[in-house]
């Protein structure tokens, strides 16, 4: 737990009276300057800061687009359309929110496949995990939403599959189906529903990231080594060096956002989506935002019926699946040993894993025909298998290399020094 007495000296009389009563600049002090982080984070731990940015934009902007949006089944599109042209930098606060999107989809990717490959799940950091999790379904939830309402016709056909999925439950399906829709069909009502709910989900995001923000700093960060802290040796303060580590990544991230901003605003969206929804007029081939055609393929990837489970239901429930195992991850890993770098053979499956996902997003903007539909069975048998069977087996079988003794050990063996010295026994996490 890392928690210890305060530093924070207050700077001026009117901050000493403010912090006998609203300690807040004493909280900020101790979180952000004073924190003591391990001294090897690398550069995969700086999307948290990103996705921290990236949060903030998508709120800013989406809050002055909502008061130029009307969300009316009859002027959505055109008011979309007046946003980017009669609106005052409307296509850069549209374009930003838009592809704004997809980089905080790609940031989130990152920051869960880095805690997946250094085990940032693990013991006693479930519940920061879990909170995680919770924070990406609401962030699926959320965009899904938005995608509906420039009312084109990838919006209105994908909400059309996507609500149409509850009906593969019985007795609840249709009635929940019902109550998303407003209707039997996806018209004003959806609209209304969706806006609003794409309007509030981005602050319960923000709730449940303070959440996790706090669970962070009460059991501490992970790092490479996976190796807890025992001294102050092996610690340095947040400020400067890890704020100046991750002031660089997000100008970095930022830079390549703006050339898409700028250059690409639509290279990461779909062209159908700039023609007007027309019911009476299918797409030839509807497929949702990148950031979920992975699952998009699980679900079309079961083609036939399993016992009194028919295929449409078998689909959604290996969708819904492919989240919900997450939250049990905690557990399902057995091995004692957090980070790869000392489990060579997790290693190795980390990367196989990580690719199938790749390959299943391939899949999912695949039609479902030919060879694809068993591709991506066989893409999500090996997906279920990484966590149900891998992760439980391997942690028993796999002999891992021996840890470091603590973070600096690491550290002066990295870079040559005398941080590991000969015949130093193994660290109590490799035993058993």
């Amino acid at each position: 737990m890392m928690s210890g007495h305060s530093s924070y000296v207050p700077s001026s009389g009117v901050m000493q009276w403010l912090d006998a009563r609203l300690p807040l600049p004493r909280l900020v002090y101790d979180s952000f300057v004073a924190y003591p982080t391990p001294r090897n984070l690398n550069y995969a731990y700086t999307f948290g800061g990103i996705l921290a940015v990236f949060l903030i934009s998508q709120i800013l902007t989406g809050v002055v687009l909502a008061m130029h949006y009307a969300a009316s089944s009859a002027i959505a599109f055109e008011s979309v359309e007046k946003i980017m042209r009669d609106v005052n930098w409307g296509w850069l606060l549209r374009y930003m929110h838009a592809t704004g999107a997809s980089f905080f989809f790609i940031a989130v990717y990152l920051h869960i496949f880095r805690g997946l490959y250094y085990g940032s799940y693990k013991q006693p950091r479930e519940v920061l995990w879990i909170l995680g999790v919770i924070i990406f379904l609401l962030m699926m939830a959320t965009a899904f939403m938005g995608y509906v309402l420039p009312w084109g016709q990838m919006s209105f056909w994908g909400a059309t599959v996507i609500t149409g999925f509850f009906t593969a439950f019985p007795l609840i399906g249709e009635p929940i189906q019902q109550l998303l829709l407003g209707g039997f069909s996806v018209d004003n009502a959806t609209l209304n529903r969706f806006f609003s709910l794409h309007y509030l989900l981005p602050f319960m995001i923000a709730g449940v990231v303070i959440l996790h923000v706090w669970a962070l700093h009460v059991t501490g960060q992970t790092n490479p080594t996976g190796v807890e802290i025992k001294s102050s040796k092996d610690t340095v303060p947040f400020t400067p060096h890890a704020t100046v580590k991750d002031g660089f990544a997000m100008v970095v991230f930022l830079a390549i956002f703006a050339y898409f901003v700028f250059y690409l605003p639509n290279f990461l969206g779909h062209p159908d989506n700039y023609i007007e929804a027309n019911p009476l007029k299918t797409p030839a081939h509807i497929v949702p935002e990148w950031y979920f055609l992975p699952f998009y393929a699980m679900l079309r990837a079961i083609t036939f019926n399993i016992g009194p489970i028919d295929s449409k239901l078998g689909g959604v429930l290996v969708m819904f699946g492919s989240i919900i195992v997450l939250f049990f991850l905690p557990w399902l890993d057995t091995s004692r040993v957090r980070s790869a770098v000392y489990r060579p053979i997790y290693r190795v499956l980390f990367w196989v894993f990580a690719a199938d996902c790749v390959f299943l997003g391939w899949l999912g903007a695949k039609p479902a025909e030919g060879i694809y539909p068993t591709l991506a069975l066989i893409g999500t048998i090996y997906y279920f298998a990484h966590f149900l069977i891998i992760l439980p087996i391997l942690g028993l079988v796999e002999k891992p290399k021996k840890l470091p003794n603590s973070i600096t050990e690491a550290v002066l063996a990295k870079h040559g020094g005398s941080g590991h010295p000969a015949g130093a026994t193994a660290s109590p996490e490799t035993k058993g």
